[in-house]
């Protein structure tokens, strides 16, 4: 990262889909082209990179517009899986409906999963800005797949599997270092949501292995769920300390908004260690924060973190709200900002 001002802003990572884009989504398998498929992707992607830009953010993210609901699609690149049957598909939407698959195979990429094309398409159309790359991580991946019938059912096959996500999960961080990816950002839903098989420290390992020996190119985003802006799991962050402590990254990314900023007193610890993103805007309603409200929000953290180690962002992505709305939250966001900086 080059020229940042202290307090920097960013997104965290997926952005709002244009209106359009939805009705071309619905009808894009039966009456698109692939060139017509890639020309709209490129232009949703260029409508996020310009509302960060306009709106003044300081680290650019694509907006992930080429996945749908932030890790789903990315299973079409997976090999060796199958998929089930969603328990539910009527009604309001939810976890219940999303994609589950079973392992038919060895899981792997052999393509890659995309990430490095995204990277580099984000590069050509944000040249000269800070950018970051974000994806999901070892836990939330494994979370979506039934080791049998390939790894069995035994008490090892829930290993088995991650040993192969993780493995996948590796060869693409290190495929975007090559390409030249500097900021690479884990998103984590599975660890505030771990499995019964498998305990925090282990769940801390699983992500360490990802991110291993990369830690100033590497953050973590620890995150309770958003789909349909709904958090999946309990909120409260001190039952995660003892994993998180254990992380091999160089910055944590956290949500305090929604949570009214409660227990921002763990960042004194968690600052010691690592730079902070604080979540100062909340995704989850549709509340319009003005920059005053930001400015107090960042004012609060200030109390538990330098200036110097603290990045200001959003609780989630904006995928899960209206593009207005993302674009009157982003443009608070970077004004609160502002105010806070130029009071430093």
């Amino acid at each position: 990262m080059k020229n940042l001002p202290i307090l920097p802003t960013m997104g965290v990572g997926s952005y709002a889909i244009p209106g359009w884009m939805h009705l071309f989504r619905r009808h894009m398998r039966d009456a698109a082209a692939p060139m017509d498929v890639a020309e709209a992707f490129e232009d949703a992607t260029r409508l996020a990179i310009a509302d960060q830009v306009e709106a003044g953010i300081d680290i650019v993210s694509d907006g992930e517009l080429r996945r749908q609901r932030f890790v789903y699609e990315m299973y079409d690149r997976i090999s060796g899986i199958g998929r089930q049957e969603r328990p539910r598909k009527l009604g309001v939407p939810g976890y219940d409906m999303a994609p589950k698959f079973y392992a038919t195979d060895k899981v792997g990429a052999p393509g890659g999963l995309g990430l490095v094309r995204e990277y580099e398409d984000l590069a050509r159309l944000a040249p000269d800005r800070n950018i970051k790359i974000a994806f999901p991580g070892p836990l939330t991946f494994a979370s979506n797949i039934l080791p049998g019938p390939h790894y069995g059912d035994g008490p090892g096959a829930a290993d088995a599997l991650m040993d192969d996500v993780i493995l996948m999960l590796r060869d693409e961080v290190e495929a975007l270092r090559l390409a030249g990816a500097d900021f690479i950002q884990i998103d984590e839903p599975g660890l505030t949501f771990v499995p019964a098989q498998r305990s925090p420290d282990e769940a801390a390992n699983c992500i360490n292995q990802v991110t291993r020996g990369l830690v100033e190119h590497t953050a973590v985003h620890v995150c309770f769920g958003n789909n349909a802006s709904r958090p999946s799991s309990p909120r409260g962050m001190a039952r995660l300390m003892g994993a998180m402590e254990q992380l091999e990254t160089g910055m944590l990314v956290l949500e305090f908004a929604n949570r009214e900023m409660a227990e921002l007193d763990i960042l004194s610890t968690l600052s010691e260690r690592y730079h902070i993103a604080a979540g100062v805007v909340d995704v989850k309603s549709f509340h319009e924060e003005s920059a005053e409200d930001v400015a107090i929000r960042i004012r609060e953290v200030l109390r538990y973190v330098p200036a110097e180690k603290l990045t200001i962002t959003a609780d989630c992505g904006f995928s899960a709200i209206p593009r207005w709305l993302a674009r009157s939250k982003t443009e608070a966001m970077v004004a609160g900002a502002r105010v806070v900086r130029d009071e430093l």
